[in-house]
């Protein structure tokens, strides 16, 4: 039997266990992926990238070659909203149901972009190998057990056995995950919402049709018996048709032939003669669930395998890459002897809040989508950029988060507070513009708007003593970063002779309003919470 020993397994190579492997490769870990599908997918789901998730490539150098697949500009789609009307042909009618704020320049350096999953997973499928990854298709995991120094997993490739040692396994096999199953962690939530194929098509008079009319999702109500949502975000053939179907009233996904199909898609366009091109059907169930726990013991759950929830808001795969950034840097830190393993409990902390939050937001949405939101539900969602961006994270590693702060506050606060992602602000550094934002990735990172303050020999103390690496950066006058606008104290909340501790993720793990010869002692209690030490 071939026997391979690894740092770190990832079971599932859709976007998440992709990114995981390649954020992790950035930090100078090798990690091997396997995935039972023989190849990337071929179909372009999941097609809207976030502007956080184009952050967090932003930081680890991939996200030129993400930017390069995008087919024009995809921005004024996501302008478009989310829109209903009768029949496509009638899309000057079209009302709006959502109109999300996604990004801003004051808000993020990056655009949201869209792009169909089957081309950016083979670019980041490339990005695993770039980064000394090993990735693996036709390969399944069929059991694992852990002690206090690693996992050992039997898999099958190709059908011949193959035992894999690894220091931590990472769980992103999806919604029927084995990761999960074999645990035996168990799910809550509202489960099964509804039921849906997705239909893949090609239809040349849609095109003219649609030419003058930009949107994320146009749902027809034609169609007798279902709602059809249409988007083609990715920016190129095909079409994504999405009917629903019903089984309490006996209907099957075997009712969908492609004769049925394209009547659907006829009537939803209201024209019963358009000539359609059926490329591929793909049934699938709208959910609602959410693991117990995504930590146990060596062994992690990442995206679907973790939290599950409807497609509406685009949530699924971005919060998926996102998990897999979080525990990524943790995992190298730790790996590293930067940090120790306590940290890798608030991977759990932060991440299981945030997926019940996303999964809570994707079914609000869900809900008035389909008509079925009274106006407490309706009241319960709030904007896109705060799902997408402003979460907040509570856990042991990060000090001065009120135990009360809610995962989604109402309103988007990006203003230094512990556990906000920190905020954008360009800069500029010998002719140079950057954003605060491209700071972050591999090192801990303390700010501060006086050169006079002492923060930067603080950090450099407080690092020394803990072996923690820690940059530190003056913004301001006579600093080495000159904001473009504002001043350092005013975007981050403190004053200007403050400093701000920030994560390699780009979280803020502490700030104080003070000097350091008054709260030196606080940053090294700070920064040893943040890694993990006593």
């Amino acid at each position: 039997m071939q026997e391979i020993a690894v740092p770190v397994l990832i079971v599932g190579a859709g976007p998440v266990g992709l990114s995981a492997a390649a954020f992790l490769g950035r930090h100078g870990v090798k990690a091997l992926v396997v995935e039972r599908r023989d190849g990337t997918s071929t179909l372009p789901r999941a097609p809207g990238l976030q502007a956080r998730t184009m952050e967090l490539f932003r930081a680890a150098g991939f996200v030129s070659k993400i930017r390069a697949l995008e087919m024009g500009d995809s921005h004024p789609y996501f302008e478009g909203g989310i829109i209903q009307t009768r029949t496509f042909a009638e899309i000057d009618d079209a009302v709006t149901l959502e109109a999300p704020s996604l990004d801003g320049e004051h808000i993020s350096p990056e655009r949201v972009m869209g792009c169909g999953q089957d081309r950016y997973e083979r670019v980041l499928a490339g990005l695993v190998t770039d980064t000394g990854g090993t990735l693996k298709h036709s390969t399944r995991l069929l059991s694992f057990t852990q002690d206090e120094t690693g996992v050992t997993a039997q898999l099958e490739e190709n059908g011949q056995p193959l035992r894999v040692r690894a220091q931590y396994l990472i769980g992103a096999d999806g919604s029927a995950s084995t990761t999960r199953d074999l645990l035996g962690i168990e799910r809550t939530g509202m489960g099964t919402v509804f039921d849906a194929m997705s239909i893949y098509f090609r239809a040349p008079e849609l095109e003219t049709m649609l030419a003058h009319r930009k949107f994320i999702l146009c749902y027809a109500t034609a169609a007798p018996g279902t709602l059809m949502g249409l988007s083609r975000l990715h920016g190129c053939d095909p079409w994504l048709a999405a009917p629903l179907y019903f089984p309490e009233k006996g209907e099957t996904r075997a009712d969908f032939t492609d004769d049925r199909c394209r009547e659907i898609i006829r009537i939803a366009a209201g024209r019963p003669e358009m000539d359609v091109e059926i490329m591929a059907k793909v049934p699938w169930r709208g959910a609602q669930l959410v693991a117990e726990t995504f930590r146990a013991g060596r062994v992690f759950l990442a995206g679907d395998a973790a939290h599950l929830h409807p497609p509406a808001g685009g949530f699924g795969a971005n919060t998926g890459i996102h998990d897999a950034h979080n525990l990524a840097w943790k995992l190298a830190a730790v790996l590293a002897g930067k940090a120790e393993e306590p940290l890798l409990d608030s991977y759990d902390a932060e991440r299981r809040l945030v997926g019940e939050a996303m999964a809570s937001q994707a079914m609000v949405r869900n809900r008035i989508r389909h008509g079925h939101a009274d106006e407490v539900t309706a009241a319960k969602m709030v904007d896109d950029v705060i799902v997408t961006l402003g979460y907040r994270y509570r856990s042991a590693a990060i000090t001065g988060v009120p135990e009360d702060a809610p995962v989604l506050a109402p309103e988007l606060a990006l203003t230094g507070s512990p556990g906000t992602r920190a905020p954008h602000c360009w800069l500029e550094r010998d002719g140079e513009r950057l954003s605060t934002i491209d700071l972050y990735f591999d090192d801990f990172v303390l700010l501060t708007g006086s050169r006079d303050s002492g923060w930067l020999e603080a950090a450099e103390r407080a690092g020394k003593l803990l072996g923690v690496p820690v940059r530190g950066h003056v913004l301001g006058e006579g600093g080495d970063l000159r904001p473009e606008q504002g001043t350092f104290g005013a975007a981050h909340g403190v004053p200007e002779h403050g400093a701000v501790l920030v994560r390699p993720d780009a979280f803020v793990a502490w700030r104080t309003g003070a000097t350091a010869d008054t709260a030196e002692d606080a940053l090294r209690a700070a920064l040893a919470a943040a890694t993990g030490r006593p």
